[in-house]
């Protein structure tokens, strides 16, 4: 197995380390090293500039519109995105629903759907959990009974990330109730402007409003959105987790905080700390062994030979990765770190002038730690719990 690039894949790695140089703006790259919040224009104007480039469906083959890179060439455009500040692609449209879109719709879904997604004209969001089904997804709720040509959906959907923002919803529905659970589910595409669809926000720990709740009242959906065959949508939902679980684990994320941890822990004197450097050095070895296991992954597909199935040890490691360097930032900053101050993830905000001069000096760095601190608490919990993905690695990678 050779980690080791290629000197072509070097040169890729420099030709998208230019162009991300040149095109991404510098004030969104200043709020992401800052860990400012992000605005929707923000979000979309990042994404609509890939779209125009042809980038935003980075993972897409050829004949969808993509530039059909390889794993590795993936691999290395997430990267280098990250290392430079760019914010993450929102993943629900470009890296979630358009594979299961490519995979299993019809011809005329794909005309339909992918040009949109691949622009970043079209937002999309995912309609998975329930109150009540969560990790536990084959327990869904939410009806679909077919009348016609079309669907009448009721029922509810919750931890709807970014939903406010929302142009369609990809959702798993109820459309059978004997056998197996899994085996009465569809997937179905639902316009988020159909009457009968409610948004309605749930405000999180660190005071932002990034998730909802999403109330489906007799929504018609046209009986042409339904993608694949009614009661097969499992099938299509494991395909879409896999892309899910790896995505939350975002190494590259993690190789661009651990930085900023060391400047934070620079700037607040605790760098040259014996025992804080340790810190620092076991969650450098985390991420190392995180990209190490990414990079045997794509060594494998790169190979053609078939990978483990590795989507919820990803997860597992990223996840804890990302809540590990919030608290040591955390600790780095001490009592300055300590104060959660809404205000303080908003671009231009000087922390530094504000309470009376509660972050003196270049203190003012300290002051969004909490508020990141609080947010990534539900890493562990999202995208299947850590509890639950450790029991489906024991079955499906160690044969437990």
């Amino acid at each position: 197995m050779d980690l080791n690039f290629t000197p072509d894949e070097l040169a890729f790695r420099q030709q998208i380390h230019d162009w991300v140089a040149e095109h991404l703006p510098k004030d969104i790259s200043s709020k992401v090293h800052q860990a400012q919040r992000l605005s929707r224009d923000d979000l979309q104007r990042w994404a609509k500039i890939l779209g125009a480039q042809g980038w935003l469906g980075y993972g897409w083959p050829k004949q969808f519109g993509g530039p059909g890179w390889n794993a590795v060439q993936k691999h290395l455009f997430e990267e280098e995105c990250a290392l430079a500040g760019a914010p993450r692609i929102v993943p629900f449209g470009p890296v979630m629903v358009a594979p299961v879109i490519m995979a299993f719709g019809t011809p005329e879904q794909q005309k339909r759907f992918l040009p949109g997604i691949a622009s970043g004209e079209v937002w999309w969001s995912q309609g998975y959990s329930e109150p009540g089904s969560g990790s536990d997804l084959a327990s869904v709720k939410t009806r679909a009974e077919r009348q016609g040509d079309k669907y009448i959906v009721n029922g509810q959907k919750t931890w709807t990330t970014l939903g406010q923002f929302g142009d369609w919803i990809f959702c798993l529905v109820r459309t059978a109730t004997s056998g197996k659970p899994q085996t009465g589910i569809s997937f179905l595409l639902v316009d988020m402007k159909s009457p009968g669809v409610t948004v309605r926000p749930i405000i999180m720990l660190d005071g932002e409003h990034e998730v909802n709740e999403v109330f489906f009242d007799n929504v018609e959906v046209p009986a042409e959105n339904l993608i694949g065959e009614e009661n097969k949508g499992w099938t299509y939902a494991k395909h879409l987790l896999a892309h899910e679980r790896t995505n939350i684990a975002d190494v590259n994320r993690a190789k661009r905080e651990l930085e900023r941890l060391k400047r934070i822990a620079k700037s607040q004197g605790v760098y040259d700390d014996t025992r804080f450097r340790d810190q620092i050095a076991l969650l450098e070895i985390d991420i190392v062994a995180l990209e190490m296991m990414v990079l045997r992954v794509l060594s494998a597909e790169k190979s053609g030979k078939q990978s483990l199935d590795v989507a919820g040890l990803l997860k597992i490691r990223g996840s804890e990765i990302q809540q590990r360097y919030a608290e040591l930032m955390m600790l780095a900053g001490g009592p300055l770190s300590v104060p959660f101050i809404h205000e303080a993830m908003e671009a231009g905000w000087q922390g530094d002038q504000a309470l009376g001069g509660l972050w003196p000096g270049n203190a003012g760095e300290c002051a969004p730690l909490s508020s990141t601190y609080f947010n990534l608490r539900k890493t562990t919990i999202y995208g299947g719990s850590n509890e639950v993905q450790r029991n489906i690695v024991s079955q499906t990678v160690l044969g437990a």
